[in-house]
């Protein structure tokens, strides 16, 4: 079982799927996202969609490549965060992203 989390939550993608989301389609709603990922091989429905998004849920490295690719953006956009999450690696004034090769600041449970 899983147990690794960083800030409280079970994944990364979440917070920025959400906004992607909305920017990109923002009549889509997440059954219907749900539906795009089926189209493609990915076996998700919106319940976990809404997981995902809030953090609830563990995403797999082939369900993160199928996510960035309905959404139509690469994987890095996706591992990007905004500003408003401090805990993060900060790479850049605005931006923050996952650094996978130096994660010491990033608090694990």
């Amino acid at each position: 079982m899983f147990k690794t989390t960083c800030m409280g939550r079970k994944n990364l993608i979440g917070i920025k799927l959400r906004q992607l989301r909305a920017e990109k389609f923002p009549e889509l709603s997440q059954r219907a996202f749900a539906e795009k990922l089926q189209l493609i091989g990915m076996d998700v429905g919106k319940n976990r969609i809404s997981d995902i998004e809030l953090g609830k849920s563990f995403v797999t490295d082939i369900e993160v490549c199928m996510i960035a690719e309905v959404l139509g953006v690469g994987i890095t956009e996706l591992m990007t965060i905004s500003d408003n999450h401090e805990d993060l690696y900060k790479t850049s004034k605005n931006d923050y992203v996952l650094d996978i090769a130096d994660s010491s600041d990033m608090k694990y449970k």
